[in-house]
């Protein structure tokens, strides 16, 4: 084959221009320290680069953004939480002084005072939110725990309890003492006084024990069912009891047949002793303004006498009472964060909320909050209502806080009629009359005294009950940050791993390339050299 000059000229430029795309490849690796600038370039590097650098972006996410925005919720519940334990211990603290048996008058007004204080305390961390969602309130993040402010509101709302809820209460029976002065001592019914003060003795005087059901609420909704008309409406609340063998046998509840009488504190007769009568054995009296069910014995027993299958996980002596309240106060708890509800405020826009709560043998599904922190990893970050702000405090405070009032206006009305019996303006019949009270009051004051005493000394219990749930919320927040934790460094070190990896897949060896490219460069300059010395000679040299 002839080689002429022109085939050497075009090899020549050929190989040149391959040297020349060379260093201009390594020149580019120089510039941008990245192996390829198109896939192209390395198949497989760019695709292992795709992927090393989608594992990167979410680990990234995981790592930078929600870990720490779940860190931060964990965190703030995690300080809410603590608050509530250091309320209730202030709580138990009280509890225990009121059960001192030696109490002056001002200790029991201190203690009052605190009480008062500290069951508002209990629920003011409740509404705590983290960047303006509320941390408490399970999937309803927009909605606070509490009312914020006094709202009419009416909901119809439906409680599961278990028989076991039913408690016992002592109510003494003080002939209305309290309401004895000067003016009205030596009165009776006849004579326009509230009840018969001028034959008071200390015979009528009793210390009762009652059967309760304690609802949710105080201030609730009610009309007798002896009220006819257009505001007649099924007395509140009502009960229902669970029956295995209805509903074809798999069982449903039932509405249990009971006569509600609807009662206030401001009615003539006291409705605990309204409830003690022989007429309401079989029935029961609802208190408006406590939310308290009072049930006659045979009511008791009765419901007592539900039994409850050891071979299911549903309790078969859970009752549901439905009662309906409109008037909220500020700082009651809202009812669609705790029970099975149905706001009727608007009768043509109704909305029922957690319908699920009461299906027997259904497990009552916790609005839990979940967050992504990591491959195929969630972490619960959210403490619903109810596993810690839960009713039964401030209730039993309640509780605590009526029954040394009671003590506290004894004292008061023994006091004054003590002071009425050393008068001299009063005549030796008048004086029978105020003796015979105050033996009365006395003997009232003890029973209350005594009635207090158990009650607070139970209160501690009750209270280190309360305690005991929020310090377990408190681990159970604990222990999901320290799990968080783990998974942050795990997370840590695999964006570290990931980075290297992408490292070494994408990156170049700077100090290598600039070696290539430096022998490039002198290999081109020499080509450049060799091809000059080449194409000066032709065939004419040798004609």
């Amino acid at each position: 084959m002839r080689i002429t000059n022109k085939v050497m000229q075009k090899n020549s430029l050929s190989n040149i221009n391959t040297n020349k795309k060379l260093q201009d490849k390594l020149n580019t690796q120089m510039a941008t320290e990245k192996k390829i600038n198109r896939p192209s370039d390395d198949p497989v590097v760019a695709i292992r680069a795709l992927r090393l650098r989608t594992n990167v972006s979410q680990i990234t996410q995981y790592y930078e953004k929600n870990a720490p925005d779940a860190e931060s919720w964990l965190q703030v519940t995690e300080d809410a939480l603590t608050t509530v334990s250091e309320v209730i211990t202030d709580l138990i603290e009280q509890t225990e002084k009121g059960a001192n048996e030696n109490l002056t008058s001002s200790d029991r007004n201190a203690i009052l005072d605190a009480l008062s204080s500290l069951r508002d305390e209990v629920y003011a961390t409740g509404n705590a939110d983290y960047a303006g969602r509320s941390i408490f309130t399970g999937y309803r993040t927009d909605t606070t725990l509490k009312f914020t402010e006094d709202t009419t509101k009416h909901y119809s709302i439906t409680e599961q309890i278990t028989s076991g809820d039913i408690d016992v209460i002592t109510h003494v029976t003080t002939n209305d003492i309290n309401g004895i002065n000067d003016a009205n001592f030596d009165k009776n019914i006849a004579d326009g006084a509230a009840s018969d003060y001028k034959n008071t003795t200390e015979q009528q005087v009793k210390s009762n024990s009652i059967y309760r059901i304690r609802l949710a609420y105080s201030d609730i909704d009610g009309v007798d069912q002896g009220v006819v008309g257009e505001d007649a409406r099924a007395a509140i609340p009502m009960i229902q009891i669970y029956n295995p063998n209805a509903n074809s046998g798999a069982g449903a509840y039932e509405a249990y047949p009971l006569n509600i009488t609807v009662a206030s504190v401001n009615d003539a007769q006291n409705p605990y002793d309204l409830a003690l009568t022989d007429a309401y054995k079989d029935e029961a009296v609802l208190i408006k303004e406590t939310g308290e069910l009072l049930i006659g014995e045979d009511v008791y027993t009765d419901l007592m006498a539900q039994k409850d299958n050891v071979n299911t996980v549903f309790d078969e002596t859970s009752l549901l009472i439905t009662y309906e309240k409109s008037d909220w106060e500020k700082d009651d708890l809202k009812p669609e964060h705790y029970f099975k509800c149905e706001d009727l405020t608007d009768p043509d826009d109704t909305v029922v909320y957690n319908s699920a709560y009461i299906i027997p043998g259904e497990e009552i599904e916790k609005q839990a909050i979940e967050y992504d922190i990591g491959m195929n990893q969630v972490i619960r970050v959210n403490t619903t209502a109810d596993e810690v702000f839960v009713h039964a405090i401030g209730r039993d405070v309640d509780d605590l806080i009526a029954a040394m009032q009671e003590v506290v206006d004894m004292e008061e009305t023994v006091g004054r009629l003590e002071s009425m019996a050393a008068d001299a303006k009063y005549s030796e019949a008048e004086r029978v009359i105020i003796n015979n009270q105050l033996d009365a009051a006395k003997k009232a004051l003890a029973y209350l005294d005594e009635k207090a005493q158990k009650l607070f000394e139970a209160g501690i219990t009750k209270m280190q009950g309360h305690l005991d749930t929020a310090n377990l919320a408190t681990t159970n927040c604990g222990t999901r940050g320290m799990k968080l934790d783990l998974i942050q460094n795990r997370l840590m070190s695999q964006q570290t791993n990931f980075e290297n990896l992408q490292s070494e897949n994408e990156n170049v060896d700077v100090t290598e390339v600039a070696v290539q490219l430096t022998s490039a460069e002198l290999t081109y300059e020499a080509a450049l050299m060799a091809t000059g010395k080449i194409m000066q000679t032709s065939l004419m040299n040798y004609i």
